[in-house]
């Protein structure tokens, strides 16, 4: 038998859902010296961006952006809305909308978590019936995550807004964009969105580090009717600063600066509406692979219905312990890394190792995802993992347009 020789030197391919690859153009705008913060470039910078930043959330209302991870914009959001002991309703499709509701919690909201499982969407009409009930209105905000990364579902935010307006109620809609954001099509204002919230790292290309918060009118009357709210989390001077230093309430994260500049010239450069396309069909190309690996084998994408999937993430399920076997196989012989199962089964379980996602967001081209998928078949090859046959003929023909 021919001995396997090891293949992962070169330039690997981290294939998680974030953080996602990070294009040169990026990487070169970050590669400067430190820049003044008090004036010139820098500082010129920030009101274009912010309003490309806009364009890409399709509102034309207000965005804070905060130096912090996505949990900081769960907590800068929530910090601007909600009150001690006002009531917040999650209907959670995936570990991130039972963490969000997990922050609310922190900070002494009254948290009602309706929990739509693991391979589901929400289900609008019970959240509308939900709605219905609270004639007091004392549910004062509503968490949604437009793609839960975990199990790579995607909401219908708009029929969530439907919802709260059939039943007259007032609370605010505020959806999570983490993953979605320049990915799949999100409209905030056509939607209805109170507020919104996501960050740098997935389909905007940057570094792990920045995040924001985009609001409305009528969630800026929220936070102005708080008694109190943080001198860091407070988003009405950043949104609106009369001095540079209050866009980030301190020393900007000047590299990130130039890092999301290139990457916004790059997404506006496509445009956005191209942007969504070409997920879209990337998504479409790795659904058929895994529909023919999964046609005579174990492998199943963790949402069944294909209208209902996100097209920046894609959620699988193998026989434990396969799953961490194929990521341990491409990761160590071929250079390529997939995700984790996320919030799929506890983490030391057994069925842990029955979980992988595979995130096709951002700097992703058809090449790249024929690679990822060529990468799996010749893992699931190696470790005589069951499938079916013509997976990688089956995604060739939707990106070559059959």
């Amino acid at each position: 038998m021919t001995k396997f020789r090891n293949l992962s030197q070169g330039r690997g391919y981290l294939a998680i859902p974030g953080p996602s690859v990070m294009p040169e153009a990026v990487l070169n705008a970050m590669h400067r010296p430190a820049p003044n913060i008090y004036a010139g470039e820098l500082v010129d910078m920030m009101p274009p961006l912010m309003e490309d930043l806009r364009r890409i959330a399709g509102t034309q209302h207000h965005v804070a952006m905060y130096i912090g991870n996505g949990h900081a914009a769960w907590e800068a959001s929530l910090s601007n809305v909600v009150a001690p002991g006002d009531k917040v309703l999650v209907p959670a499709t995936g570990r991130f909308g039972i963490g969000w509701g997990d922050a609310a919690t922190g900070l002494g909201a009254e948290v009602e978590v309706m929990d739509f499982g693991l391979q589901s969407a929400m289900d609008i009409d019970q959240i509308a019936e939900r709605l219905e009930a609270d004639t007091a209105h004392e549910i004062k905000v509503v968490l949604a995550v437009h793609v839960d990364t975990s199990t790579s579902v995607v909401n219908d935010i708009a029929g969530l807004r439907a919802a709260l307006d059939a039943a007259d109620h007032p609370a605010l809609l505020m959806v999570d964009c983490i993953a979605s954001f320049a990915c799949d099509r999100f409209e905030m204002d056509n939607w209805g969105v109170d507020v919104m919230v996501t960050a740098c790292q997935k389909g905007l290309m940057v570094p792990p580090g920045v995040s924001f918060v985009f609001f409305n009118d009528r969630a800026a009357a929220v936070r102005e009717a708080l008694p109190r709210v943080s001198r860091f989390w407070d988003w009405t001077p950043r949104a609106n600063p009369q001095e540079f230093f209050q866009y980030h309430c301190g020393t900007a994260p000047t590299h990130h600066i130039y890092g999301l500049r290139a990457a916004l010239d790059m997404i506006h450069d496509e445009g956005i509406e191209a942007v969504w396309d070409r997920h879209e069909t990337l998504a479409r190309a790795v659904w058929a692979a895994c529909d023919a690996w999964g046609s005579a084998g174990d492998l199943a994408l963790n949402i069944a219905d294909p209208a209902l999937r996100s097209h920046a993430v894609t959620a699988l399920r193998l026989k434990a312990p396969q799953a961490t076997e194929l990521r341990d196989w491409v990761e160590g012989n071929i250079g390529l890394t997939l995700g984790i199962g996320l919030g799929m089964a506890p983490k030391d379980s057994p069925e842990s190792h029955g979980f992988f996602r595979l995130g096709h967001m951002g700097h992703v081209n058809g090449q790249m995802v024929m690679g990822m998928l060529g990468g799996i078949e010749a893992g699931m090859s190696a470790l005589d993992i069951k499938r079916g046959t013509g997976a990688l003929e089956a995604a060739a023909k939707v990106i070559g347009g059959a």
